[in-house]
Parts: structure tokens; sequence; C-alpha cells
């Protein structure tokens, strides 16, 4: 599991983030701070909480900015990786957080569709860079730096709406394998609706379509998500 520790000065903003964390796989809530002295305690000192790995870091706090608390953080060289979680857009602030080794610079506010995504895309990179040993390959990594790298999103086919997609999305990657008339029952869509867009996520890679035997009748398309 991913230690993940939360920074932010609002407690609303840590309540949201507690519970979007505890809707993803493979990641668990290791500590709150709720400003930059108790976050560099955390990370520093060790004592409030040990074996962290990723930090939601905030960037205005009373006490003190997430671009201290990331400086100070590198001065000790403590391995952790930081995703910047913030309102701050100002590009000269994000560049010196790039320089710093932030992993992802997240703009509030932004949905969980956003959040799970950027989260996975970390989990990946982290899988990649657990596995790669020895010397590696320009391919390695080529793949291991592009895991951290938003996906660009595709303008979808005519006809199709990106939140019945994220619906489609949702109902597979929880429910799944489903195939067309089981997905058209749980969401409430037409099956001929819902069959295109399970057939645009196949083709674009996100979910596996295959033939589903045993059943009446000529064999049946399930989609499974693409874990």
């Amino acid at each position: 599991m991913i230690q993940v520790l939360l920074v932010d000065d609002e407690a609303l903003t840590l309540e949201l983030h507690r519970t979007y964390i505890e809707r993803l796989d493979g990641f668990v809530v290791a500590g709150e701070c709720s400003g930059a002295r108790a976050a560099l305690s955390a990370l520093l000192d060790r004592r409030p909480t040990a074996g962290i790995d990723l930090v939601l870091l905030d960037m205005t706090m009373p006490d003190g900015t997430g671009l201290d608390v990331l400086r100070h953080v590198r001065a000790h060289a403590a391995d952790v990786d930081v995703i910047a979680v913030t309102g701050v857009r100002d590009a000269d602030i994000v560049r010196q957080m790039v320089a710093l080794g932030v992993a992802q610079y997240l703009v509030k506010p932004f949905t969980f569709a956003t959040f799970r995504e950027r989260m996975e895309q970390y989990r990946d990179y982290r899988q990649r860079a657990r596995q790669a040993t020895g010397e590696a390959t320009q391919a390695e990594i080529d793949a291991l730096l592009g895991a951290l790298r938003p996906a660009v999103t595709a303008e979808l086919p005519k006809g199709l709406a990106a939140d019945t997609l994220e619906r489609v999305s949702g109902a597979v990657r929880t429910r799944g394998p489903l195939s067309a008339s089981e997905a058209a029952q749980v969401l409430g869509i037409s099956r001929v609706a819902v069959r295109r867009y399970l057939e645009h996520l196949a083709d674009s890679g996100r979910v596996l379509r295959a033939p589903r035997y045993g059943t009446p009748g000529r064999p049946e398309s399930e989609y499974r998500w693409r874990s």
C-alpha cells in the first residue's frame, strides 16, 4: 500500500482528499497535517508518522508555503514523492516545484475522475520503478518517465458525451466484466448507446474486450477494465 500524507490548512479539503484516497485501490492515508510545520515534523522527525511514500501538498498555509516544505524535504534528502494540490497557478511557482522534483501539479478545483487519473499514473510509475533492475534500456526509461505525464484527452467521437463516458467507465471499473446488456441495466441507458461507449473504450485501450461463452445463442462480448 502507498502511504499518503495529506497536507492542507482547510479541514474540509483534508476530509475531501481523505475520502478520495479511500476510494482508490493501493493507497492509504498515513497522516494528516494542517500546516507547514506539522508537515515537516511528520516528514523529517519521523515520529508522528513513519514510512510515508507520497505527500499531497498544499501551497498556501498560514505558517509557511508548500514550496518551503519541499525545499526543506529535499535539503534533508528525504525519500518521499510529492504531488502539489493547490489553487496556485503562478508559472514561476510551478517551475520551482518542478525543479524540486514534484511528481504532479494538480490545480484545484478538480473532479474525482481527474484525481483518480493522476493517482493511478503515480501508482503505475511506482510499479515500473520497483520492477526496474540493473541498467535500464531507453524504452524502459521513457516508459518510467512517461508514467507521470498526464494523458492527453482525445476528442470524443461524434455522439459521445464525456460525462456518460465517465459513467460507463466507472461501471466497468467497479462492476466488470460487463456485457453491453448488463452495463445498460446498471446505468439505465439503452444497450445500443452503451455498446458505443464500450467499443470506444476498447478501441482506445482502456478496457479489454473478450467473447463470453456459455450463454444461449451467439457469444456476447464482455468488457473488463484494463488494470
